[in-house]
């Protein structure tokens, strides 16, 4: 009985240390710059306006079959990919930004990318608001479906954070894996698809629009789109499901396993 509680005493104090320390780091970021923390916000909002000028009014872009209007349809895949980037950068980087917190032997070094996903959250929980107003100004409020917002949250977090495990700790030792990420997010934005309706603009090609569908953002961009638009529950796609589970399961353990080979080497190196 005593070993249990001090157990879940020893668990309560880690997480309100990590959640701390994510709100250290949320307003950390933006310290000592006059717009403070509004610079989370301000940036992807103007990322949404400029691809929604640029799609919209300048290439006049259309949505199908779906019948909504462009903006609607890329806000809603966009938001969740704001996520996966920023937690994917930050997390990459939790290491060689906390070496000072490595070097202490009694920090729990494994919690630094959970720091900077949950970080991350509070700019995403920000923008899915936004999205629910946005679409409520359209005439589309809030229903059952977006209850699933939840569980793509979830698998968006668990994804990025299976990754960030390997990543943070290859970077340690290999500093262009960072300029690797950025290029990649670069090209990944547009293959996931987000500014395109591959659905509508692959219809001739199935073989390719099954290539694009093994990214497995393609799946939770695609989700957050069956919440807002589509009005689609996850499990009336099984097959893809288990794929995108399956393939974060991998890349989660993978990612641990990297992380705790390389682990005795980290305070060396930083």
């Amino acid at each position: 009985m005593m070993g249990q509680r001090f157990e879940r005493s020893r668990w309560t104090r880690q997480g309100r240390m990590v959640l701390n320390l994510a709100r250290n780091d949320f307003r950390v970021r933006y310290a000592g710059s006059y717009f403070g923390i509004f610079w989370a916000f301000i940036q992807p909002v103007i990322t949404i306006l400029v691809y929604w000028f640029v799609f919209s009014v300048g290439f006049r872009a259309s949505t199908g079959e779906l019948g909504i209007p462009f903006v609607l349809y890329l806000v809603a895949g966009i938001v969740p990919w704001f996520f996966f980037q920023e937690a994917l950068t930050g997390g990459t980087n939790s290491l060689v930004e906390y070496h000072y917190l490595v070097k202490k032997v009694v920090f729990n070094i494994s919690v630094l990318p959970v720091v900077k996903l949950i970080s991350a959250l509070f700019v995403h929980g920000f923008f899915v608001l936004f999205t629910v107003v946005l679409f409520a100004a359209y005439g589309r409020f809030p229903d059952l479906y977006d209850l699933q917002l939840i569980y793509y949250s979830f698998g968006v977090f668990f994804l990025t954070l299976g990754l960030c495990y390997a990543t943070c700790a290859v970077v340690v030792f290999f500093r262009d894996l960072q300029q690797i990420i950025s290029i990649l997010l670069q090209v990944g934005v547009w293959l996931t698809p987000i500014m395109w309706v591959s659905e509508t603009m692959l219809a001739d090609k199935p073989v390719l629009l099954k290539i694009l569908r093994l990214n497995p953002m393609y799946y939770i961009v695609s989700g957050y789109r069956d919440c807002f638009i589509v009005k689609r529950w996850f499990w009336e796609q099984p097959g893809w499901t288990c794929y995108f589970w399956c393939f974060a399961v991998a890349a989660f353990v993978f990612g641990r396993w990297i992380f705790k080979r390389l682990r005795i080497h980290f305070a060396d190196v930083l």
